[in-house]
């Protein structure tokens, strides 16, 4: 089975030891239950989370395990560190880096290649997906015969955090290297333990965010081997838990068998070119198997999984890559948490909480989406009780004053403390952007969702005169309410202050949803103060809470979260509006593709500052971001 081969990222020395712009190119290798191996292409270690081995715990817990694997040359005029480390103070040591010859990411797996004089070492890293194991290949490509050593540096600790030396980490030395027990196990050849702290490792991500840069690193000792021209040392780690897993394959048999599994998903998605071949590799990372049902994580390394974000991301993820078996047991599984007409959010704290407007009607949107292009009439049979649940508590009300005002038929939502929309951020407990009335996306989302209850209750030969009914007053009702002069439409309608003209770009869910209550190109022109090369602001500027960089320390940042912050996943939303509408927009697409190279690679980020360059912000890797650009993508001609 071949398919197109995904776009080339590669760099070269200038960038690669450059540690601007090589430590700032990051890579994930997904392990396909939440955990993750991550870094950056000059190998310095910028974030807390970065490491070869965080393992999912239970989501949204994850623990880091394995940080580094450091390859030293032992040449006979001494050693050489390949390596790079800042510490506490701003010292580079050692500084491998410079000795780079390239980083490229092939078949989604990432290689390095360092050249020492005659002597060219190869290293590639690859996760074994369904297990927390990872495998890392060094593989003398050139030059005499060598010896060469790599040094595991460890811990275990929640990835969120630090830990620092506080004796030692009770590692325990095994035939083929070391284990702490319960947790993880090392194995490599020529094994020597050492067993030291090394203190004041820096995180200069982590500074820049105004969180905990520093931590101590356990060096557990040394694996070494004589490595002749094409002989590699291989050197794995995977989760033991609680059990005794047996061994997993051997480092180049993963290696290779992520190469093919890569293949074999660019191949069964039937995509047409290297940028669609790109995003759906990207999209992979993101489905996982949770506790033995399909989930969505919502963005690397920090978040687990949100409703919102994997309703959102349904469309792109699942029936855009060919995985709509998954997606079935997706949508069965969320249907479950329904309580009282609202779809549970799993938040980032552990729980079920009931607090967005917006997820519930994604969901039915997504089951929708579903049927149109799977034709699955079982699933939606099966589920339509659920929507009709949905449908009756919406009509009637439910938590934090989400109802349909029964004057217009529009829905309203809004309760003090709370952001339910998808601008949800707070500082200091409070809501930057309440949004409480009528807001315009979930106004659109209720006019698709009302659609598809119709739908589905005339599939199953059941009345829908009363959906129909309320459908068709809201869509009235929606058209006379949130136009405004100039093709734009109101952010809000009925707030606590009236309406709301803020230029956001939540008014084109309105043409962009099946079933949407507008059709007029007038609004997608009217977005074109929004638009950026990596995707849209949250807010226009020149209005007077806008914000053009999403940086500094936490408050600072949930302040602009949504205060002209860009957004790619909004995209999505544009082009499909444009399509529909016939809005010329030119390449919409362009900057993002691009983007694919610049930051989380071969993915895209979470958001971006507002004002230019733009430079990505938030998680490097997000769901829905590559989601809706991989939908986005197959709208246009060249895909």
């Amino acid at each position: 089975m071949t398919g197109p081969v995904p776009a080339p990222i590669a760099f070269g020395p200038q960038v690669c030891a450059d540690l601007g712009q090589g430590a700032e190119r990051e890579w994930l290798l997904a392990d396909g239950h939440g955990g993750y191996a991550m870094g950056t292409a000059s190998g310095l270690r910028t974030r807390r989370y970065h490491g070869l081995l965080t393992v999912a715990t239970a989501l949204p817990a994850r623990m880091l395990a394995l940080a580094s694997l450091d390859p030293v040359l032992l040449l006979p005029a001494g050693p050489v560190r390949l390596a790079v480390h800042e510490w506490r103070g701003g010292a580079i040591s050692p500084a491998g880096h410079v000795l780079l010859e390239s980083f490229d990411l092939d078949d989604g797996v990432p290689r390095w290649r360092w050249r020492v004089g005659e002597t060219v070492l190869e290293r590639e890293v690859a996760m074994r997906h369904g297990a927390a194991s990872v495998a890392v290949v060094h593989r003398l490509l050139a030059g005499p015969p060598v010896r060469l050593a790599v040094e595991p540096l460890c811990t275990w600790r929640d990835s969120h955090g630090e830990r620092f030396g506080d004796g030692s980490l009770d590692l325990v030395q095994v035939a083929d290297g070391f284990e702490l027990p319960g947790a993880y196990r090392v194995r490599g050849p020529g094994f020597e333990p050492d067993g030291r702290w090394f203190r004041g490792v820096h995180a200069r991500a982590e500074a820049a965010r105004g969180l905990g840069p520093d931590e101590d690193l356990w060096c557990a000792g040394r694996f070494a081997a004589d490595l002749a021209p094409g002989q590699a040392l291989q050197v794995d780690a995977w989760a033991t838990g609680t059990g005794t897993p047996s061994a997993p394959p051997t480092p180049e048999r993963v290696v290779l068998g992520a190469r093919e599994r890569s293949r074999r998903l660019v191949a069964s998605a039937a995509v047409r070119d290297g940028v669609g071949a790109r995003l759906v590799l990207a999209a992979d990372a993101f489905v996982v198997d949770a506790s033995g049902h399909p989930d969505v994580v919502a963005g690397y390394p920090w978040f687990g999984a949100w409703s919102r974000d994997t309703m959102t991301s349904y469309e792109g993820l699942f029936l855009g890559t060919g995985w709509a078996t998954q997606g079935e047991a997706l949508l069965r599984h969320y249907a479950g948490t329904v309580s009282e007409g609202m779809l549970a959010n799993t938040a980032d704290t552990g729980t079920l909480e009931y607090n967005t407007a917006d997820a519930t009607l994604w969901f039915v949107h997504a089951l929708g989406r579903h049927h149109e292009v799977t034709g699955d009439a079982d699933l939606a049979a099966a589920l339509l009780p659920v929507v009709d649940a949905v449908v009756a508590a919406h009509r009637d009300g439910t938590r934090y004053g989400i109802g349909v005002d029964a004057a217009d038929g529009l829905l309203r939502q809004g309760e003090d403390g709370y952001a339910l929309t998808w601008m949800d951020a707070r500082v200091d407990g409070r809501p930057v952007t309440q949004r409480a009335g009528k807001a315009v996306e979930l106004n659109a989302l209720w006019v698709r969702a009302l659609a598809v209850a119709g739908r589905l209750r005339r599939l199953a030969r059941r009345p829908s005169d009363d959906v129909d009914a309320l459908a068709r007053q809201a869509c009235s009702s929606f058209a006379r309410r949130f136009p405004r002069e100039g093709g734009a439409l109101f952010d809000v309608v009925d707030g606590p202050a009236g309406d709301d003209a803020s230029l956001r770009p939540n008014m084109l869910l309105a043409l962009s949803l099946p079933d949407a209550p507008l059709r007029d190109p007038a609004v997608v022109r009217a977005a074109a103060p929004l638009i950026t090369p990596l995707g849209l602001r949250s807010l226009a500027r020149g209005a007077p809470d806008y914000r053009g960089r999403h940086r500094g320390g936490p408050a600072e940042r949930d302040s602009a979260y949504h205060q002209g912050t860009v957004w790619p996943w909004l995209l999505g939303p544009y082009v499909e509006a444009a399509r529909r509408t016939g809005a010329p927009v030119g390449d919409p697409l362009g900057g993002l593709v691009r983007h694919l190279a610049e930051w989380g690679l071969g993915s895209v980020s979470e958001t971006g500052d507002g004002d230019a360059p733009h430079g990505g912000t938030g998680c490097p890797f997000q769901a829905w971001s590559v989601a809706e650009a991989l939908r986005a993508w197959r709208m246009t001609p060249e895909a």
